[in-house]
């Protein structure tokens, strides 16, 4: 049943081992560390701890460019769908990045040591495509905000459709 932590049962944070129960990414390119919050409001919040076994850290600039926030972001809502799925018991769908409009940047590097604050909330729905704002912060300063329209894919022959262009 939806309530003020979104799912009935479940206590948060969500750590990193239970996450990988939620989405498919796995070893290196899975770029969350907790969800911290997810409410009946489809807003949901995550953390990620900046280090240097960071897929994408820049030895040069000490950190991890802002641009990778947006997959910070989608691997967040790919958590958030897991949750959905988990709640309603619908197996997760697959879903893919459209588009990443109107994404600001801030601090241009996220350095080693600190924690991106993932914060979403789901905005838009249209049949398949979701609309979502984003953003992250670190040390409670304002490091990008955006919005990302992601694709939910309802079976595998669409799947197919669109990764071999059938």
């Amino acid at each position: 049943m939806l309530n003020n932590n979104y799912i009935s049962g479940d206590s948060f944070p969500i750590n990193k081992e239970e996450l990988k129960t939620l989405v498919p990414h796995r070893g290196k390119m899975l770029l969350l560390d907790r969800i911290t919050e997810c409410d009946s409001k489809e807003i949901i919040k995550a953390e990620y701890e900046i280090t240097k076994a960071c897929l994408f850290y820049n030895t040069e600039l000490k950190g991890v460019p802002s641009w990778v926030g947006f997959e910070f972001m989608a691997q967040t809502i790919s958590a958030f769908s897991g949750l959905h799925s988990r709640f309603t018991g619908i197996k997760p769908k697959i879903g893919f990045i459209l588009s990443v409009p109107l994404m600001q940047i801030y601090i241009p590097v996220l350095k080693e040591g600190s924690v991106a604050d993932i914060r979403l909330k789901k905005c838009d729905r249209t049949d398949q495509i979701y609309t979502f704002e984003g953003e992250i912060f670190i040390e409670n300063k304002k490091a990008m905000e955006g919005k990302l329209m992601v694709m939910e894919i309802h079976d595998e022959k669409q799947f197919k459709a669109i990764t071999e262009g059938a």
